[in-house]
């Protein structure tokens, strides 16, 4: 038994010692040395739980939900997991030291990235919206491309996963992209996983699959883009009368994709519509629209990105609300190569 908890020490102080992919990724496996037994671990990885971290980001309630995982398993479970996670406070130095890992994708634009503090982060989730023809899906079919080059950092490349539910995703766009950046059209297409959702529920189905996608190439994903997160909750729910059972299913989806970009260091980008305010006018606001999804995306969402028309091809993007990130502006160019800068 002492040799155990030797072990088990041990590979605690690996894991403060390796600050690479390995440590963010603990599989859910692990848990067979604390006496879970393979068929219930089968079973959270059914639901999309493949890390101890993912138990941790779970409620004994949801786990209980799970077929099979009585209270007495859940227990047992949750049990394990704190056996290898340890739940304490780090200092803010510690956590300075653990955002290190966080990446930031290139738009595309050099003015572009300087507003957004590098680009796209890691373990967050970036929402940009606007009206129709702004930007938002040549801004995802921009990222499908530029997430896969090097950059800044050491930032290595990575592959993407698409999730689109209003049917805009074009393979050939990435091509005219890929040609900018002199990149093969083969390899940049198969790097990009594409799934076309039809219902909120398939929508948040497919976040199983990403989950399982991730934890079985660790570390080789690195962007997940959702366009439009919003499109298909506007379909599914209707009327002032479903609009709170649409909230919370909507939170609990934007919870998911937070736990999912933070699971496994990956950058979340969602475009998002707009709609009229009818209240506005009360108010004399310049600009009578606003994003849908209300406060809970507001507040789910960590960076937010306005988007808005400037003359010819010319957009301006503005941020809308961000942790760390002052309110200013940038404006970018839509070219056959996707979002480039403004040429003065």
């Amino acid at each position: 038994m002492n040799m155990k908890s030797a072990e088990d020490q041990v590979v605690e102080d690996d894991l403060g010692c390796q600050d690479d992919e390995e440590s963010f990724f603990q599989d859910i496996e692990l848990l067979q040395k604390h006496g879970i037994n393979m068929a219930d671990i089968k079973k959270l990885k059914s639901v999309g739980i493949c890390t101890v971290k993912g138990i941790q980001m779970t409620t004994r309630r949801a786990l209980g939900n799970i077929k099979g995982l009585s209270e007495a398993k859940v227990d047992k479970i949750k049990e394990a997991a704190g056996k290898l996670l340890s739940n304490s406070f780090l200092t803010a130095l510690e956590y300075s030291e653990k955002r290190k890992q966080v990446f930031h994708i290139t738009t595309g634009s050099l003015e572009f990235d300087k507003l957004m503090g590098g680009g796209m982060e890691s373990m967050a989730i970036t929402e940009a919206f606007g009206e129709f023809r702004t930007g938002k899906t040549q801004l995802s079919h921009t990222l499908c491309v530029t997430s896969q080059l090097p950059g800044e950092d050491g930032y290595p490349g990575g592959k993407v996963i698409f999730i689109d539910t209003e049917n805009t995703f074009r393979p050939d766009r990435l091509k005219e992209i890929a040609d900018r950046f002199n990149v093969d059209h083969e390899a940049v297409l198969d790097n990009v996983l594409y799934a076309r959702a039809y219902t909120s529920e398939h929508q948040m189905e497919l976040l199983d699959f990403v989950a399982a996608k991730f934890h079985e190439e660790g570390g080789v994903f690195k962007l997940l883009i959702i366009d439009s997160i919003m499109a298909l909750f506007r379909v599914d729910f209707s009327g002032r009368g479903e609009l709170a059972e649409r909230q919370q299913k909507l939170a609990q989806m934007l919870s998911r994709l937070q736990k999912i970009s933070e699971e496994y260091n990956v950058a979340v980008f969602v475009t998002n519509q707009m709609t009229a305010d009818p209240g506005a006018g009360m108010t004399f606001q310049a600009d009578p629209k606003k994003p849908i999804g209300g406060h809970i995306l507001a507040h789910a969402s960590t960076t937010r990105i306005s988007l808005r028309k400037g003359r010819g091809e010319l957009r301006i993007a503005k941020v809308f609300d961000s942790p760390d990130m002052p309110e200013s502006e940038a404006t970018f160019a839509i070219t056959s190569g996707g979002i480039a800068d403004a040429k003065e």
